[in-house]
């Protein structure tokens, strides 16, 4: 196995005498997509605030690249390669889809794009947005206003904003909430196609994605990792099917 690109050793993070992410260690191989399920208030998004530098670990190594970024801030994080879609840009609803990427773009490149000039006076902003928006399926809606699209579009659109700064990684975090059947096959397929050429560390409830999209999958339960496995080996185990018996019926089951 190639060297880790993301390796978390021993982090941790309390808040008062809450032991939020407790001694978690995880490897995540390059272009893998590496799954962080488990039951409601867990710690997975704790963990990705940590990864991505929202939140400073209280103890523990996180490296990435080979590179210790424990201290370093989000900034610094994300010009490493370190995305994750909300903290690179908000979704603004009066531009459209190509000048909501080309945005992320500039930020990335230093361009002189401006707010008040119009994308189109950018060529090699709109180049570089529209590869984004085509890897996202989102080629054709590329002038629509944000504001304009459905929900799911719009979570295309986000990915499309973070695959615009060139990421080494991405961090997703719950993708597909609040999308709609449809809508949710058709996220699935855009991150299925990204495999093998993003590595991905993904965050989501909606465990029939998780299983189908996968190489690998981590479970987390009251802040620490009680397995790591592929797909078939987290489903056979029988201490994370028990760390799902008391959700809601149906909420996270364990696909068959």
């Amino acid at each position: 196995m190639s060297a880790p690109l993301l390796a978390l050793h021993g982090v941790q993070k309390r808040f008062g005498g809450l032991a939020v992410t407790d001694d978690v260690s995880l490897d995540i191989a390059p272009a893998e997509i590496h799954a962080v399920i488990g039951p409601n208030g867990a710690g997975k998004t704790t963990l990705i605030n940590e990864i991505s530098g929202v939140l400073k670990v209280d103890a523990g190594r996180i490296l990435f690249g080979g590179q210790d970024i424990t201290a370093l801030s989000m900034p610094r994080r994300a010009r490493l390669g370190l995305a994750r879609s909300f903290q690179i840009t908000s979704v603004v609803n009066a531009f459209s889809a190509l000048e909501n990427t080309a945005l992320a773009v500039q930020a990335r490149s230093g361009s002189s794009f401006r707010f008040l000039r119009p994308a189109a006076t950018e060529r090699a902003l709109n180049e570089a947005a529209m590869s984004a928006l085509e890897q996202v399926g989102l080629a054709a809606r590329a002038e629509t206003p944000a504001g304009a699209m459905s929900h799911g579009e719009k979570r295309q659109l986000e990915l499309a904003i973070a695959l615009a700064t060139e990421p080494r990684l991405l961090l997703l975090d719950e993708p597909l909430a609040g999308a709609g059947p449809e809508e949710t096959e058709r996220l699935i397929g855009i991150l299925r196609g990204l495999k093998s050429r993003y590595t991905i560390v993904l965050v989501e409830h909606d465990m029939q994605a998780v299983f189908a999209l996968a190489d690998r999958i981590s479970v987390l339960v009251y802040g620490r990792v009680i397995a790591t496995g592929t797909p078939d080996a987290i489903r056979a185990n029988p201490e994370v099917r028990a760390a799902y018996l008391g959700e809601d019926e149906g909420a996270e089951a364990m696909p068959c």
